[in-house]
């Protein structure tokens, strides 16, 4: 497996995908610059209550924007190599107008490759079938939140949403084909002589689970308002942001062998991780902030007030916190700097 940390160059087109990263050296001296400033405006602040071992202080050499855009790159040729344009034209490249979207940072698979390759120590091969499927499956999920019969969204990453270019019909054909295309992509790509067969159907059957009708599918159902009994805004913003986050760690974890605890400790290490990304979302376009983005009808802000999703944000910060140094003590501080980076950045970001 090649060495992240230690890549010297950055290629041009990948650290543009990534210019909203903070800079290494404020990034790690306060790794929640823009959420701390709003914090610290509190009339009664929070109690920070970070476990005491996080790496993310105690190892700052690590470069967040380099290992990112490193795998960006690596990931986009990937995708795009996935999906030609072929027949029909219209479906695949309206697939490819959503799933190679400029600017996308691939959250998932980065998640995915973080914890199989750098947590676990698979190799690449052995992950990146996997890694592209989830960001397949994100791609479809968001073609299909944009709809109009959805969220009616106009602009996904600062662009016209995908029905917007190519009509509904066909964006949501490409949404459905985007679906089982990430499966097949699994099947077909990943080295069978890396990767068991029961692996294999162990992490399809995870992703399956993750987008169907008891995940991301009744995340969106109950953040559209239906009446399913469903008023806790967190329970909402667990299906319908949670999920994608907690199957990719959990598939992260399948290819590099976890099993039991460790693997139940990614679960919930990635369903808080995604949580707490929207929760940050939330505050910052309340902040306004962050007016490209759709707000989701389960706000945290809008249900509780800006003092209360604050301290939400906080105790997601110290659970996600709290199963890093669980995994810290297994495998070692080094091992964790990718993943315990996303918990940084989460907070730390201003978009």
């Amino acid at each position: 497996m090649a060495s992240f940390s230690s890549a010297s160059v950055v290629l041009s087109t990948a650290a543009a995908t990534v210019s909203t990263f903070p800079s290494s050296a404020s990034f790690y001296k306060n790794p929640s610059l823009p959420i701390l400033a709003k914090l610290q405006r509190r009339t009664s602040p929070l109690s920070w209550s970070t476990p005491p071992t996080s790496t993310s202080t105690s190892t700052p050499s690590f470069d967040l924007r380099v290992y990112w855009a490193e795998l960006i790159t690596q990931i986009d040729a990937q995708l795009s190599k996935s999906t030609p344009i072929q027949y029909p034209e219209s479906i695949n490249e309206s697939m490819r107008y959503s799933l190679l979207c400029p600017g996308a940072k691939r959250a998932p698979p980065v998640m995915c490759i973080a914890t199989a390759c750098d947590l676990l120590g698979a190799t690449q091969e052995a992950a990146y079938p996997t890694a592209c499927a989830l960001e397949m499956v994100h791609a479809a999920s968001l073609v299909h939140d944009d709809l109009p019969c959805m969220d009616a969204a106009p602009l996904r990453r600062g662009r016209p949403t995908n029905h917007s270019v190519f009509g509904t019909e066909i964006a949501l054909l490409a949404g459905d084909a985007l679906f089982p295309h990430a499966f097949r992509h699994i099947a077909s790509k990943t080295p069978y002589d890396l990767v068991s067969e029961e692996t294999i159907l162990r992490v399809i059957t995870e992703i399956a689970r993750a987008v169907g009708s008891k995940g991301m599918a009744t995340g969106q159902l109950l953040d559209l308002g239906h009446n399913t009994g469903v008023t806790d805004v967190m329970e909402v913003l667990e299906r319908k942001f949670g999920e994608m986050a907690e199957c990719s760690a959990v598939c992260g974890g399948l290819l590099g062998g976890a099993e039991g605890e460790v693997l139940e400790c990614l679960r919930r290490y990635g369903r808080v991780v995604g949580v707490l990304y929207q929760v940050v979302d939330d505050i910052l376009m309340e902040e306004g902030d962050n007016g490209e983005k759709m707000r989701s009808n389960a706000s945290v802000v809008g249900a509780y007030g800006m003092e209360r999703a604050l301290e939400i944000m906080e105790e997601l910060r110290v659970k996600a916190k709290t199963e890093i140094n669980v995994l810290s003590h297994r495998f070692g501080a080094q091992r964790v700097l990718a993943l315990d980076s996303f918990v940084d950045f989460a907070v730390g970001r201003d978009d």
